[in-house]
């Protein structure tokens, strides 16, 4: 807990740039030095947070050998759900606390979600394209159909993770009129009436979504095996976590038509290399990938920054919030 009486304290913003610059970042209202860097890389947390009372990341890694370097760290605040960048661990044993964000994009991704469902589901960018490229005229007529269009209504919808945004993603899903099935934890059994056997919903879904975090039990839990059970082709889409699914698996799956189309706005290397197998299927009508922005709505963002204010001012006051556990 922060003495009051104590100097002001100096807060370091590691990565700036991952948030807008036209959100309203709030000032601090207790006497503060804040230092900012658009962009940390890993070889210079160290330096730039030895003498910090308090760290503000979003996706810097803050590591073992930098928290053992700070002896004024008292909170690392993180600018986002996930804490995986943060050594949570090693912050409790030296001490320190680790705040998160909760809640804020309750709106934002399950929307990005059903924009990537029904972009796939009506094939919409492929048409937007073809028009473009003169195929109207050449058709000569008022349509054409070049490309499958499929109602949401009466199709199946399967839901893996059942979290805040699965959840809302659910009630989505239940407005246009699909069958909402919300999955067992892979490799679980039992989980009530109110789950479907995870290889059930890889069977029998229209559509998948993922809405998991990333542990050691939900890497890669979408693979070769689980792609050869989705009997129906569904659309698969991941605004979740990259490394939820095996990406070159993903690929195969994708050209050998084991699934209809994907909608992906995570990868596990953000921005993907060049050969990356995500960045090869660009070529499909039937893939989109966006740039992890499902969380990135206006609204959200700025809700984000107001609890990321509000948890280091909640901290200073010695009633800390959306404290993280080791």
């Amino acid at each position: 807990m922060p003495d009051a009486t104590s100097n002001p304290l100096r807060i370091v913003l590691l990565d700036r740039r991952t948030l807008p610059d036209d959100i309203h970042f709030r000032v601090f209202s207790f006497a503060h030095e804040l230092v900012q860097f658009d962009h940390t890389a890993p070889d210079e947390v160290s330096k730039r947070i030895k003498d910090a009372d308090i760290v503000i990341t979003n996706k810097a890694p803050v590591r073992g050998p930098a928290i053992a370097s700070a002896p004024n760290l008292k909170l690392v605040a993180v600018a986002a759900t996930g804490t995986d960048v943060v050594d949570v661990a090693a912050c409790t044993q030296c001490g320190v606390k680790v705040s998160n964000i909760r809640n804020y994009a309750v709106n934002t991704v399950p929307e990005h979600t059903f924009a990537l469902i029904l972009a796939l589901r009506r094939s919409l960018l492929a048409y937007r394209n073809s028009v473009q490229a003169g195929r109207w005229q050449e058709a000569n007529q008022f349509c054409y159909f070049d490309f499958p269009i499929n109602d949401l209504a009466g199709s199946t919808l399967g839901i893996i993770g059942d979290g805040v945004l699965g959840r809302s993603v659910a009630e989505i899903g239940r407005a246009f009129g699909m069958k909402v099935l919300f999955s067992d934890y892979k490799g679980t059994k039992g989980m009530g009436p109110l789950y479907t056997p995870f290889e059930k919903v890889l069977e029998v879904s229209d559509i998948i979504t993922l809405h998991s975090p990333l542990m050691p039990s939900t890497r890669n839990m979408i693979s070769t095996a689980e792609f050869a059970q989705m009997a129906r082709r569904p659309l698969l889409i991941n605004t979740a976590r990259g490394g939820l699914v095996d990406e070159a698996a993903l690929e195969h799956a994708l050209r050998n038509g084991q699934i209809s189309g994907a909608g992906f706005d995570v990868v596990t290397a953000e921005p993907p290399a060049d050969d990356h197998p995500l960045m090869r299927l660009l070529d499909l009508a039937n893939f989109i990938l966006t740039p992890h922005v499902a969380w990135a709505s206006r609204e959200a963002v700025q809700s984000l920054v107001d609890q990321l204010i509000d948890n280091v001012e909640a901290f200073e006051r010695g009633t800390p919030t959306n404290i993280v556990a080791a």
